[in-house]
């Protein structure tokens, strides 16, 4: 599955991201599960707030990360997409 430019992801209730200082990595805790996520996807995480549609997303990461747009566009995409999947967002 993959997002498209348009979605507006958002976090559902009961899934949180959250900092774990003894492990000194980010979590994304949802009902029952836990995922493990780098630096990487920690950044798009933060810009999940309801509002932003994905393209608005990405265009903030190549932003703050001076990186051309297509560079990015395809793996946060990818990257959300996997994540619906995982019933941890929704659009």
């Amino acid at each position: 599955m993959r997002a498209e430019e348009t979605d507006v992801p958002r976090l559902p209730r009961g899934v949180k991201l959250k900092y774990d200082q003894v492990r000194a990595r980010h979590v994304l805790l949802a009902p029952e599960r836990a995922f493990d996520i780098d630096e990487t996807a920690a950044a798009v995480l933060e810009l999940v707030d309801g509002k932003r549609t994905c393209s608005e997303i990405v265009d903030a990461l190549a932003a703050r990360y001076d990186e051309k747009r297509e560079v990015i566009a395809d793996d946060v995409k990818d990257m959300i997409g996997g994540l619906i999947a995982r019933r941890v967002i929704e659009t």
